[in-house]
């Protein structure tokens, strides 16, 4: 669903950008004030996992569509709506910057419709209340669909409502959002499944992961470590082999598009300064366009999993607890796993 800036006009994308922006801000004050874990490395292999995951491209039978995970109602069932938001976001980021997967004028509409609208929205408004674990498998499953299935449509809604405001005349907008929306139904089920089969693993194998919020229990060092592993191994499994087996097939956004201008790629229909300077940036820092290297895959999740990593431990560095006198001043720093 990652938009190009040929989609949109340069003031709803310096809108959208704005309010991606300030996102971005709200979460890392959400982040930095209530984490009472060291979250940080979870955040970046989670990162990781999450973008080698999305480069799985998977036919939707019939269609000559296919799609891809999003991620964002399995990564703030582990990691919280405001840290998944900003995982999240950082690899939406990675992919524009780096591969150039969506526009760089677009980003902000990018950040918004895939990372907002499934953990901002959909996970707090339909996955948790929903969903208290420890939980029967089939339950796991359901709502796990039912709230990824939300989280796309929503953001399939925002792409149809921003092209309408940007005046896109070639994509109309009651027809772009019928097919948006069914072919996005579609995707949203094959992700809930895959969410639910990868919650009903970490259930049985860390379960005090998928319910940290409501937990004071301190998470177990070891079987932490297992999971950081695990879940490490996975990405580079999904980014440096299973990748090579992705589907070819339009994603659903250009298949959408497809079907009413007859091509995935349509012509920009406004040009600004704004938009030439995005795009000049974007042609500098992309040095691997339209993931062309081999090993793309891996390439991607490390840099996901450094950016990640070093931006929270910043973000963390000097969030620790406070002394209490009464003990020596012996209290542990916040963020330590016991």
């Amino acid at each position: 669903m990652h938009m190009s800036d040929a989609l949109l006009s340069a003031p709803v994308a310096i809108v959208a950008d704005v309010v991606a922006a300030s996102l971005l801000v709200a979460a890392s004050v959400k982040v930095k004030k209530d984490s009472k874990e060291n979250i940080v490395p979870l955040m970046g292999v989670m990162g990781a996992f999450i973008f080698a995951a999305q480069m799985l491209n998977f036919s939707i039978p019939g269609t000559g569509s296919s799609g891809h995970i999003v991620g964002g109602i399995l990564l703030a069932s582990m990691l919280g709506p405001w840290a998944a938001f900003l995982t999240l976001s950082s690899v939406i980021i990675i992919q524009c910057l780096v591969f150039a997967d969506g526009g760089l004028m677009a980003i902000g509409c990018n950040i918004i419709n895939m990372a907002a609208m499934s953990t901002l929205v959909a996970y707090p408004l339909v996955f948790r209340p929903l969903m208290k674990f420890p939980a029967a498998g089939w339950k796991t499953m359901a709502v796990s669909m039912l709230a990824c299935v939300v989280g796309l449509e929503l953001g399939a809604c925002m792409v149809t409502l921003e092209t309408a405001a940007s005046g896109i005349s070639a994509l109309p907008a009651a027809k772009f959002l019928m097919l948006m929306l069914g072919i996005h139904l579609a995707i949203g089920l094959c992700e809930g499944l895959a969410t639910g089969v990868v919650l009903m693993f970490v259930g049985k194998s860390m379960p005090s992961l998928l319910h940290r919020e409501e937990s004071k229990r301190p998470l177990n060092r070891a079987k932490y470590r297992k999971v950081l592993i695990g879940f490490g191994i996975a990405a580079l499994v999904m980014g440096g082999l299973l990748a090579f087996f992705a589907s070819s097939d339009p994603d659903g956004l250009e298949w959408s598009i497809m079907k009413l201008a007859g091509t995935p790629d349509i012509d920009a229909e406004y040009t600004s300064l704004f938009s030439q300077g995005t795009a000049t940036v974007q042609s500098t820092t992309a040095i691997m366009p339209d993931y062309e290297n081999t090993f793309s895959g891996i390439i991607g999740a490390f840099m996901v999993l450094l950016i990640v990593w070093a931006f929270c431990s910043l973000l963390m560095r000097r969030k620790t607890a406070t002394v209490n006198p009464a003990n020596g001043g012996n209290e542990p720093r916040e963020g330590s796993i016991e």
